[in-house]
């Protein structure tokens, strides 16, 4: 495949919410993009939806073993890799004395073990070349504490850190790694959390500064920027996508 002078981006858990929307606009900039996820289903209407720059790829992430060959296998079909988005996750809502240790690091492996893990395998990649970027999908729950989500809490809690610590090591490289913690985003995820729970969604709204929810496309402007060169002097940020949410009262 001829990619040469194209840019190539991956984004986990791009068939369906934020992650599909950030496929869409980085798609509709021309951005070759490959999207990784278990469902088939939703990958390839994903496929349908968004035509010939889209490539679904079924893969669980979670299955650490396997990514050095995932990756290996996109960089055969592409030559190379400009961009990684690492938005795959799982979220568990529990009482804090009712998660199993499995439960806990079942959690832990998808939403951080995996994201180091096809980082590590990206970015061999990217340093020959000496540029890349790569986007971490945070959250308010690493912002500030949430009740009944220790497990997501802690690993997105550890994705901020461990942004920090690979924009440290990889930027002089080239290679700059930022994260964005989107707030309350109108998704079939968050919908199935929030309208079971009007009481915990009167409470989101009602501590986020402008007032409503956002919308997954929110998150992809900001993704679209912060892969750009409009955003070449910006490193190890979390960035908060959530309409004044993390500083509100």
């Amino acid at each position: 495949m001829d990619t040469a002078n194209k840019r190539v981006a991956i984004v986990s858990g791009g068939g369906s919410g934020i992650g599909l929307a950030i496929t869409e606009k980085f798609i509709s900039s021309g951005i070759h993009t490959v999207i990784v996820g278990r469902d088939e289903k939703k990958l390839q209407a994903a496929k349908t939806q968004l035509g010939d720059l889209c490539y679904p790829i079924i893969h669980d992430v979670s299955n650490l073993p396997s990514i050095p060959d995932l990756i290996r296998k996109i960089i055969d079909q592409f030559g190379h890799i400009d961009i990684l988005v690492n938005n795959a996750g799982i979220n568990m809502k529990k009482d804090f004395i009712d998660i199993t240790d499995e439960e806990f690091q079942q959690v832990i492996t998808t939403n951080l073990c995996s994201v180091f893990s096809i980082s590590r395998e990206v970015v061999k990649h990217m340093l020959p070349k000496g540029s890349g970027s790569i986007i971490n999908i945070s959250s308010m729950a690493a912002q500030y504490g949430m009740p009944r989500v220790i497990a997501y809490t802690a690993s997105k809690t550890a994705i901020d850190g461990m942004t920090r610590a690979m924009a440290v090591e990889l930027s002089p490289k080239g290679i700059r790694i930022n994260s964005i913690a989107p707030g309350f985003i109108e998704t079939a995820m968050t919908a199935k959390a929030l309208n079971a729970d009007p009481e915990r969604k009167q409470k989101a709204i009602g501590r986020t500064p402008m007032g409503h929810m956002g919308l997954p496309e929110d998150v992809a402007d900001a993704a679209l920027f912060l892969t750009s060169d409009a955003a070449r002097y910006i490193t190890g940020v979390i960035l908060p996508v959530d309409g004044g949410n993390s500083i509100g009262f």
